[in-house]
C-alpha cells in the first residue's frame, strides 16, 4: 500500500542494557565510534557568521531565521550514480571555500505523487544525486548541546523527501536540532538481484535506501556539535515507511551506536520480503528490461529505470538479508535481539481510511453496501467471511468507515500493538494513539464519509504546523513536548499534560481529553489479526 505523510510546506520566515547478541560487534565498533568522536574534537565551532558552520567535510552557511536557522542540502554521502548505482554509501567529498546551505539537495528518483497535501518530494528534481540532509537549530544559542532528532521521511519507500517537512519550529519550540534527510527509494534504494549480491563481501543485495539513513545517522554522530547538537543523545523518528525504517534500525546489528531513542509513527512490525524472494523478483524485473547482468542495469538512463520500476508487480522494500535485516522485525523482537533504547510508537485511530478515500472518492467513486463484501474478499480471500462477520456494515456509518477499520486493524494498529509489547519486556516501552477525528478537516477534500484521523493526520502536530480551534492548538503544543522531552530524557512528558504510562496503557491523543487506555487491542480486534500473521496490501 503506497503510504503519505503530512506537514506544512516550508517558509522561509522562521528557520536498558544491550542484548548479549550486540556485544561482538562493540568493541570493533568502538573503535569506530572514537575515531569519529577524535573528528568531532577536531571541528570548529562555528566561524565568526552566526550561520557559518565547519563540518569534517568543509564549512557551510546557512539561513537565519528569527526563531531558527536551516542548512539545506547537505551532502552526507557521495552521489550514487554510475557505479556507485545499487552500491552502499561511501562518504562525500570534502569541498573547499564555504558551500552555501539555503536550498535543499534534490529529491531522490521518484515519479510524480499526487497527494491531499501536495507532492511528497518536495522542491526540487528528483535525481539520482540525492544524498542530502537538512539541519534545523534553535536560533537562541545554548550554553549545552541540544538533544537530535533525525526525521525518516514516509512515502512506501517509493516517494517522498527530507526537505518537505520544515523542522523549524520543531527545533525552536522543542529546545533540540532537528535533521530531515533524503535516501534511496524504490528500485534505486531496494533492488535486489544475484549480480548485485555477488559484489558484495557478505553476499547480499538491496536495503540501499536502509545503508543511507544509517550514513546519515554516522554523519550526525560524527558532525552535529558542530551545529550545537549533542551527538550523545540522538533520536530517530519516522512516519509510515519512516516509522517502519525506524524499527527496521532499531533490529539492524550496522546501526548499533549510531542512535539513543526512537519514534515509530504508523510503522513498525510490518512483514518483509526474503532476499531470496526478492533477488528473484530483481531478476525478473532485469529481464524484463533486457538485462542479464548488474553492467547492463547500470547502463540504462535512471529516467527509463523509474519508469520501468512502476510495474505494479514490483515491490520496492527492505528485505531480510540475514544481515542488514537479520529478521524480521517481530521475530527480532520476540527473541529480544533489537537495540535497548527507549521506544515510543503509536497509530493514528483511523489509519485505513485515507487509502480508502484516494481508492475510492477522490477517484471519483464511491464505495457502496453491495461493493463492500466484493473489496474485503478481494483483500483477504479465505479470510473474508471471518473478518466480514466481526466488521458488520451495521456498526458504521458509511461502508467506506467499516473498510477504514478493517485497514486500520489489520496493516497498522495491531501490528504496532504487539510490537510495543515486545519491547515492553526489555525496553521502556510507550504507546499512543492519535485520535484527533478532525485533524484533516481544513484540507476540505471531496469525499463522502468522515475522514477521522487517518494515516500521516498526526505530523504536522509533531511538528508544530497546526493553526486549527483552540482545543486543536492545546493538542499539537503538547505532542510537540511529548515528543521533544522524550528526546530530552528518554520519558514522554509535557506541560500541563497528563502523565504517559509505559505500555501496556496506550496514551489517547485526543483535543477533548488525553487519557490512558488498556483496550486498545480489544477495540481494534487483534485477536483476529494477529492469529496467524498479518494480511497487508
Amino acid at each position: 500500500m503506497t503510504t503519505s505523510s503530512l506537514t506544512r510546506r516550508r517558509t522561509r520566515t522562521t528557520q536498558g542494557s544491550s542484548p548479549s547478541w550486540t556485544r561482538r560487534l562493540r568493541g570493533a565498533l568502538a573503535g569506530a565510534l572514537l575515531l569519529s568522536a577524535a573528528g568531532l574534537g577536531a571541528a570548529p565551532a562555528a566561524a565568526a557568521d552566526d550561520t557559518a558552520v565547519t563540518t569534517r567535510y568543509g564549512q557551510v552557511r546557512g539561513e537565519a531565521g528569527e526563531s531558527a536557522h536551516a542548512y539545506l542540502g547537505i551532502p552526507y554521502a557521495a552521489p550514487p550514480v554510475g557505479d556507485m548505482r545499487w552500491k552502499p554509501p561511501s562518504p562525500p567529498a570534502r569541498w573547499t571555500g564555504v558551500r552555501e546551505a539555503t536550498t535543499p539537495g534534490d529529491p531522490c528518483m521518484q515519479a510524480d505523487s499526487s497527494t491531499p497535501w501536495g507532492d511528497l518530494a518536495g522542491p526540487g528534481t528528483p535525481d539520482e544525486d540525492c544524498l542530502y540532509l537538512n539541519v534545523h537549530t534553535p536560533a537562541e544559542r545554548s550554553p549545552r548541546d541540544r538533544p537530535v532528532m533525525v526525521w525518516m521521511h514516509g512515502g512506501g519507500f517509493t516517494i517522498g523527501s527530507g526537505a518537505f517537512y520544515d523542522g523549524g519550529e520543531l527545533a525552536a519550540r522543542g529546545d533540540v536540532v532537528v535533521v530531515t534527510l533524503n535516501y534511496r527509494l524504490g528500485a534505486f534504494g531496494y533492488l535486489a538481484h544475484p549480480g548485485l549480491a555477488g559484489e558484495s563481501p557478505q553476499g547480499v543485495s538491496g536495503n540501499y535506501g536502509l545503508l543511507d539513513q544509517q550514513a546519515a545517522l554516522r554523519w550526525v554522530r560524527q558532525n552535529i556539535a558542530a551545529f550545537g547538537g549533542d551527538p550523545g543523545n540522538v533520536t530517530v523518528f519516522g512516519e509510515s515507511a519512516g516509522g517502519g525504517s525506524v524499527c527496521q534500525h532499531l533490529v539492524s546489528p550496522r546501526a548499533l551506536g549510531l542512535f539513543d531513542r526512537a519514534i515509530a509513527q504508523s510503522g513498525c512490525g510490518f512483514p518483509l520480503p526474503t532476499q531470496e524472494s526478492q533477488q528473484r523478483t530483481g531478476a525478473a524485473w532485469a529481464d524484463s528490461l533486457g538485462c542479464a547482468d548488474v553492467a547492463c542495469l547500470r547502463s540504462k538512463p535512471a529516467g527509463e529505470l523509474l519508469t520501468a520500476s512502476l510495474n505494479p508487480t514490483a515491490r520496492w522494500v527492505p528485505n531480510v538479508d540475514g544481515r542488514v535485516l537479520p529478521l524480521q522485525i517481530t521475530d527480532a523482537l520476540e527473541s529480544g535481539r533489537f537495540h535497548r533504547v527507549p521506544v515510543l510508537q503509536g497509530t493514528t485511530a483511523d489509519e485505513g481510511r485515507l487509502t480508502v478515500a484516494t481508492t475510492y472518492d477522490l477517484a471519483g467513486r464511491q464505495l457502496t453496501a453491495a461493493g463492500y463484501p466484493v473489496a474485503v474478499r478481494a483483500l483477504y480471500g479465505d479470510r473474508s467471511e471471518a473478518i466480514l462477520a466481526r466488521y458488520p456494515l451495521s456498526e458504521y456509518g458509511t461502508p467506506a468507515e467499516a473498510l477504514g477499520a478493517i485497514l486500520t486493524d489489520s496493516q497498522f494498529a495491531c501490528l504496532q500493538s504487539r510490537t510495543a509489547e515486545l519491547m515492553a519486556d526489555h525496553t521502556r516501552s510507550y504507546q499512543y494513539e492519535f485520535a484527533d477525528r478532525h485533524a484533516m478537516d481544513y484540507l476540505d477534500l471531496p469525499i463522502g464519509f468522515p475522514l477521522g484521523a487517518p494515516h500521516g493526520s498526526e505530523i504536522r502536530y509533531v511538528f508544530g504546523g497546526v493553526s486549527g480551534t483552540p482545543a486543536q492548538n492545546a493538542l499539537a503544543a503538547k505532542m510537540l513536548g511529548y515528543w521533544t522531552n522524550f528526546a530530552h530524557t528518554g520519558v514522554p512528558y509535557a506541560a500541563d499534560a497528563p502523565r504517559w504510562h509505559r505500555y501496556p496503557k496506550v496514551q489517547n491523543l485526543a483535543p477533548e481529553a488525553i487519557t490512558a487506555s488498556t483496550t486498545f487491542p480489544q477495540d481494534h480486534k487483534c485477536d483476529l489479526w494477529l492469529q496467524t500473521g498479518q494480511a497487508r496490501s
